[in-house]
Parts: C-alpha cells; structure tokens; sequence
C-alpha cells in the first residue's frame, strides 16, 4: 500500500507522544532539523507537521514553531487507531443544521452547501427555460422516457470525457438529483442489514439515506491532507464481508481532498479482488481551481463493479432537480429501482439542462464560477485566519465549496456554536458528518456565495468573541 515520505518521522512523533515521552507542550524539532535529519524536503516536512496537527496531536506556533498540544484528544482519532467496526446507522436527525432557515437579515448563512442566489446563472437557466417552453409547448406536459431523454443521455456522456470517463448509454439513468441517484445505487447493490464501507467525514443527507435503508457502515477515515484511508479499506475489506464503498475521491466535502490516479487505482483494485461495489459520488469534479479536471474512480474501472453519480444542482442552481446515475453492472436492478421511485425527471429540466450542455453555455457558466469559488476559498480562508485563535487550522481545498475548520482544544465547541446563534451565523457543526463523536471540535463552511459587509462582519463578531 501506499506509504508518503514524511511519514519517516511523523510516525515516530505521534508514538511518542501517544507514549507520553514528548509532553504537552513541549517543542518539537524545526522544519529544518527535520530536514537534515531525514533528508527530506522543506514541503514534504511541513506536510507531515500540517498531517500531525489534523490528527490533534500537534500544534502551531506562529514565529516560535511545532509544540505537542496541550491536550492531545485521543478520542478525535479513535477510529483511525482501532478495529473496524460494524455501526448501526442511527442517526438524530440533522436538517435544521444544514439547510437553509430563510430569515434574511437575521441570518449569515455559511451552512448550505448549494450556490447563492447571486452567483446562479439566473438570467441563462430562465432564458433557456422559455425558450425551451416556447419550443416544446404542452409536450412538456407528458411522460418523458424513465431512463431519461435519450439526447440528454448522449450529451451526459459527452462531458464525461473531460475526465477521461467512457459511460455506456445502456448503463445510464437520469435521475432526479444526487440524492435520488445514491439511493438507487445503494438499494441496487444491497440489501436491509449489509455492510458498507463509508468515508467520515461524511455529509449529513448521505448518512440518512444510509439510515432509511437499514444498513450498516464502518467508518473509513478520510484525512485532511492525505485523503481517503485506502490501507484502512484494505483492512476492513479483508476482516468484515462488504457490499459497497462509498467514496467521493474529488474535492470530498467536507475536507476538499482529492485522490491521486494513484489511491483511485487502489481503491479500486482492492473493491475488485472482495467483488464490492464502488459508489463514486462526483458532483464536485467539474469544480476545479486550477489544472486539468480530475479523474473518475470509473475512469480506470473495466469491471463494471464502479457506480458514478453527479448533478447539476451544485454547478447550475439548487432548483435544477437533475442528476444522472452510471449503474455498471448493476444496470437491470438500478432501472427498476429508478422507475418505482416515479416515472421521469421534470421534462422542463431535462430539455433545459441538455440545451446547455450541447452548447457552449453550460462550459463557459462553469468556468466562471470555478474563479469565484477559487477567490471565494482563498478569501475565506484569509478571514477565518484573521480574526480566529492562532491555532485554527483550515483544510485549503482545491475545488468544490468547502473548508473544513479544526477548532483549537482549548474552544468549548458548546460556547462556539452559543455565540454563533447569538451573532446570527451558521456553520454546519463537525458531529453532523459522522455516526460517531469524531469531528466535535471541527464545523464546515459553504463558500459558494458572495461575501457581503455583513456575513463579513458576522465573521469577525465571532472571531473576537472567541479572543
């Protein structure tokens, strides 16, 4: 398995702090000391530090160095360190933390993970839409084909080969969003009381749906540096009999992660050796900041074992109820499952959504909204820096709409989120992203909307609450 340079000493340091011969708060060797020592880079070794702080047991001084926390939680990381275990999915109910409260000025909202209304394309999709309205008149108002308008179909694929993905048209289904699309996938592979393996942190609606359906996950911990824990699937894969992963190797949200081609092969060759279905959600790959658009999981796959979905809700507009489902395999049992949950997707989005993406239009929205996010992220990230305790560390994505913010050991999380209610702001709390109390000091902020004076402001009451 795959093994990374800075691990030379990362894993001596954290033994020895676990062990307790490196105290709290001592100082640990420089960037420099490390460098010579185990002739490594200046980057990979501030690599391994920024691992060792996500993992909490390392902390930053500014101008002073590396110090062992104060408080080193082993119960953050537990589940890193321990067995694999088969938890039941159950689950509080979560929604009023992640969806939006519609109070207007009330309200700072960073919790909803969807596009603001002033960075949605509102002037395309409702000029598309009369268009489309004008042109298809009351054919819209009939079933369309369950698995989906076949042109659609044909213009799905052909995106999908900017990452380098070859979907089958008899393999593909519309569907009405992401959601919908993980449902059809898991009760495609599964059945009531199975086993899954699921990445944690793992956003909240994806637990529910895991809850409805009755069945059981082990946590595969997804760090904020490195990534999925491809040897801890590994491990799991050969001591408990699992039905299918679930795994979002691009812009993973809550952390923003992304898999090398590397990790993505793993994964994928361990799920081929134990026969277990990959549910590969990729509705953030098209959101990249820079370079080329990343791979797919299905990209490398010729097994048939690997379900992708994704949506157009997270790039066009939260109201665009459509997304699409590549079944592999498990194409016949995916297609009945789709058709018992309704006979088609909105006519209207189907036909709107397909004039956009057969053009040029839904290309050059796309690219423009990746430089907002990008200057979104790199704006967020200064701010929480700013006006936050020094010692809070955020996950700096490469595409998508997250950060993934720890919070310093010495915050009472019960305080924080106290003066964020008394401030009017929202932020999605870090225990609605797992089964277990592993992200309790962690929350996630949505940067996919402008940043007015006012939620600025919001953030920098907070910051000077917490001081």
């Amino acid at each position: 398995m795959r093994t990374y340079k800075f691990e030379l000493f990362t894993t001596t340091i954290e033994k020895n702090i676990r062990e307790g011969i490196f105290k709290p708060g001592q100082k640990l060797p420089s960037v420099r000391q490390i460098k010579e020592k185990y002739q490594l880079s200046s980057s990979t070794v501030q690599l391994g530090y920024e691992h060792l702080i996500f993992s909490g047991v390392v902390e930053s001084i500014p101008k002073s160095g590396y110090y062992v926390c104060n408080k080193v939680s082993n119960a953050e990381h537990s589940i890193i360190k321990h067995k694999p275990v088969v938890r039941d999915a159950i689950f509080s109910n979560h929604l009023a933390l992640t969806t939006s409260l519609r109070m207007g000025r009330k309200i700072s909202e960073f919790n909803v993970a969807a596009p603001g209304d002033l960075v949605i394309p509102q002037k395309l999709l409702l000029r598309t839409m009369q268009q489309v309205i004008r042109e298809q008149g009351a054919g819209l108002l009939r079933y369309y084909p369950a698995s989906g308008l076949h042109s659609l179909k044909e213009n799905i694929i052909k995106q999908a080969v900017h990452s380098q993905t070859i979907i089958s048209p008899d393999e593909l289904l519309v569907t009405d969003g992401a959601l919908q699309a993980l449902y059809i996938a898991l009760s495609a592979t599964c059945n009531s009381g199975d086993v899954i393996a699921l990445e944690s942190p793992c956003v909240f609606s994806v637990l529910e749906v895991i809850r409805v359906l009755k069945l059981k996950v082990i946590e595969i911990p997804v760090d904020p540096v490195l990534g999925f824990d491809v040897d801890f699937f590994n491990k799991a894969c050969g001591k408990n009999t699992i039905k299918a992963v679930v795994v979002t190797p691009n812009f993973h949200n809550p952390t923003g992660t992304v898999l090398s081609d590397e990790q993505k092969k793993m994964l994928l060759n361990i799920a081929q050796r134990h026969h277990i279905a990959v549910i590969e959600n990729d509705i953030y790959g098209d959101l990249y900041f820079h370079g080329q658009r990343p791979s797919t999981i299905k990209s490398f796959d010729d097994s048939g074992l690997v379900l992708t979905y994704s949506s157009y809700a997270k790039t066009l507009a939260p109201g665009i109820r459509l997304g699409w489902l590549s079944s592999g395999q498990f194409m016949e049992r995916a297609e009945q499952i789709r058709f018992s949950l309704g006979s088609s997707v909105s006519p209207l989005y189907q036909e709107t959504v397909n004039r956009l993406i057969e053009g040029s239009s839904y290309d050059r929205h796309v690219r423009s909204f990746r430089m907002q996010l990008a200057k979104n992220a790199h704006f967020a990230t200064n701010l929480l820096l700013t006006h936050f305790l020094e010692n809070t560390y955020v996950a700096a994505p490469s595409g998508g709409y997250n950060l993934w913010i720890k919070m310093p050991n010495t915050i009472d999380m019960n305080f924080f989120y106290q003066q964020c209610e008394k401030i009017g702001i929202r932020f999605t709390p870090g225990y609605t992203f797992s089964f277990s109390s592993a992200f309790n000091s962690y929350f996630r902020l949505v940067f996919a909307d402008t940043f007015s004076p006012k939620r600025i402001e919001a953030i920098r009451q907070l910051g000077q609450r917490l001081r």
